[in-house]
């Protein structure tokens, strides 16, 4: 993994900045895109469930969680079968 990247974010009407690495990113935008939402919206929701967890930390969480459900789904689908 490469360093962390920086991006602002508005929560609760204040900007707040967010370092996350560049992969955690991806998967958090791809996560954004497949419901719909901005990636602001999403980091927003996280940060309303995080309890007392760091942002940044609850933002790890949902990307690895997503990684699992997408690493779920393509192994319950079964290997690719070739004519």
């Amino acid at each position: 993994m490469q360093g962390l990247k920086k991006r602002s974010i508005n929560l609760a009407g204040h900007a707040t900045s967010l370092a996350l690495e560049a992969e955690f990113w991806a998967v958090l935008e791809s996560l954004a895109a497949a419901e719909g939402l901005s990636l602001a919206a999403l980091v927003r929701r996280i940060d309303a469930a995080r309890g007392l967890r760091p942002l940044a930390s609850a933002c790890r969480l949902a990307a690895l969680d997503q990684a699992r459900r997408q690493a779920s789904h393509q192994t319950s689908r079964g290997p690719a079968v070739a004519d």
